[in-house]
C-alpha cells in the first residue's frame, strides 16, 4: 500500500504519551498499520484570522501542488516510453524512495526557514511549485513537437505504398533520368492484379517501353512497379491505370531532397534521444578511456540520463518535497485551530493495509471521540448505512489528510 494517513492528536501530559496511546490502540495487539513518527518543528503560529485564511488557501495550493507533482511524474513515464519498468527508480525525493522520505520526514530549514510566517512559506512553496510548472509545459511543448515531427517523418517511411515515403525504397539506377523524351513512373499494383498488371501496362496507353516495368519492392498487400514511357503519354496512362485500380505514385527521384528527407530523420531522432541519453562513454580497445578491469577486446557502454529525465528527477523531487511540507503546514494550521494554544500536538503517520483500513478508521474514532463528539457522531451513523463509502468521509474527531505515492495512471 502507498497510502499514509497523516494525523494528529492533542498531547496528553507529554506528546509521548499521545503517541503511545495510538500505537498500543494500532499495532501492539491488532497490527491494523505500520506508523511513524512525523516531525513538526515550532513554527510561527500568528493570529486566529490568519490562521483561518490560511487554512483555506493550504487546501488549495495541496491539490495544486498535488497536480504538478503527479504531472511530473507522468510526463517521466512518458518520455522514458518503452523503458517504464524504470520510471519508479527516477522518482525519488532527496535521492531516496518517496515511502523513505514520508516516513523519516524532517522539515527543509534551508528551503522553508522556520523563522518565517507560516503565510510566507505557503507563497515561497507556490512561487516555487508555480514555476516548476511553467517550466514542465514550456520543456514539454518543446519535447512533443520533436516528437511529433519526429513521428510524421516515421509515418512517411511506414504504412502502405499507397501513401509512404519511397525514398529508402528506390535507387537511382530505377529510373530513367534526363531525358528529354521519357519519364519513369512508379505504380502501386494490389497483389492480386500483379497478373493484370503484366498483361496490360504496354497498353495502357501509346508509348509505353515495352518490358519496361519491374517489381521494386512489396508490402503485405501490394507492390511498387516502374514503368518507362514517353513523357506526352503520362495523361492518358495514369487515366487508364486509375481505371484498372492502379495507383501511380506522383514521385520524381531527386537525389538531393531524398538525402535532405534522411539527414532530418536522423537529426530529430537523434535530438530525440538526447533529450534523454547522452553520448555513450565507451571503455576498451576502441576507447581512449582504458578500463583496469576488463578485456581489452569488450567495449562497455554507459548510458547516462540526459538533460529532459534529468530535469524531471530534479524536479520531481523538488515538488514532491514541497507537497509534503505542505501537508506539514496543514497539520500544524488544523491542529493550532482544533486543539488552541500553547501548541501542543503529536502528528503521526500511518500506513494501513486494504484490509485494515475500516478496521483502523474505528479504532481511531474510539480513541479520539471526544476530542470533537459531533463528528463521531456522523462517523457513527455513517457506518450504519449500506454502501456508504467511508473514504469519501473527509471530517474526523482527529486532524486528518490523506498522502497518496500511488502517483502513475499505470502500474509499473
Amino acid at each position: 500500500m502507498t497510502e499514509f494517513w497523516l494525523i494528529s492528536a492533542p498531547g496528553d501530559k507529554t506528546c509521548q504519551q499521545t503517541w503511545d496511546k495510538m500505537m498500543a490502540a494500532t499495532t501492539r495487539t491488532n497490527n491494523l498499520s505500520a506508523n511513524h513518527k512525523f516531525n513538526i518543528p515550532d513554527l510561527k503560529v500568528g493570529t486566529l484570522d490568519v490562521l483561518v485564511g490560511l487554512s483555506d488557501e493550504l487546501a488549495k495550493l495541496d491539490s495544486f501542488v498535488e497536480s504538478v507533482v503527479k504531472k511530473v511524474a507522468q510526463y517521466m513515464a512518458d518520455v522514458l516510453e518503452d523503458s517504464r519498468d524504470k520510471v519508479q527508480e527516477n522518482l525519488l525525493a532527496n535521492g531516496v524512495d518517496l515511502v523513505t522520505y514520508i516516513t523519516r520526514f524532517q522539515w527543509d530549514m534551508a528551503k522553508y526557514p522556520i523563522k518565517q510566517s507560516l503565510k510566507n512559506i505557503s507563497e515561497i512553496i507556490s512561487k516555487q511549485v508555480t514555476q516548476i510548472d511553467n517550466d514542465l509545459k514550456t520543456r514539454a511543448s518543446a519535447y512533443n513537437n520533436l516528437k511529433g515531427n519526429l513521428q510524421n517523418l516515421e509515418r512517411k517511411n511506414a504504412g502502405s505504398l499507397l501513401t509512404r515515403s519511397l525514398a529508402d525504397i528506390v535507387k537511382k539506377e530505377d529510373f530513367v533520368l534526363n531525358s528529354e523524351y521519357l519519364i519513369t513512373l512508379l505504380v502501386v499494383v494490389p497483389k492480386t492484379a500483379y497478373t493484370d498488371w503484366q498483361k496490360t501496362y504496354e497498353t495502357l496507353a501509346e508509348m509505353v517501353v515495352p518490358r519496361s516495368s519491374n517489381l521494386l519492392f512489396e508490402d503485405n498487400d501490394s507492390g511498387l512497379f516502374s514503368v518507362t514511357l514517353f513523357m506526352k503519354a503520362i495523361d492518358d496512362f495514369k487515366h487508364k491505370a486509375r481505371e484498372n485500380k492502379f495507383t501511380v505514385r506522383d514521385f520524381q527521384y531527386n537525389e538531393e531532397e531524398m538525402k535532405a528527407d534522411k539527414e532530418e530523420m536522423t537529426r530529430l531522432s537523434t535530438d530525440k534521444k538526447k533529450q534523454f541519453i547522452k553520448r555513450p562513454v565507451l571503455f576498451g580497445r576502441d576507447s581512449r578511456v582504458p578500463h583496469p578491469n576488463m578485456d581489452t577486446n569488450l567495449i562497455f557502454i554507459s548510458s547516462l540520463q540526459g538533460p529532459l529525465v534529468r530535469w524531471l528527477k530534479v524536479n520531481f523531487s523538488e515538488a514532491f518535497i514541497a507537497w509534503i511540507h505542505i501537508k506539514a503546514l496543514r497539520v500544524f494550521v488544523e491542529s493550532v485551530l482544533r486543539y488552541g494554544l500553547p501548541v501542543n500536538f503529536q502528528a503521526m503517520l500511518l500506513q494501513p493495509s486494504k484490509k485494515t483500513m475500516k478496521k483502523l478508521r474505528e479504532v481511531l474514532n474510539d480513541l479520539y471521540k471526544h476530542l470533537d463528539s459531533s463528528a463521531a457522531a456522523i462517523i457513527d451513523s455513517a457506518m450504519d448505512i449500506p454502501g456508504l463509502n467511508l473514504s469519501q468521509q473527509e471530517y474526523y474527531p482527529y486532524v486528518y489528510y490523506k498522502i497518496d505515492c500511488n502517483l502513475l495512471d499505470f502500474k509499473v
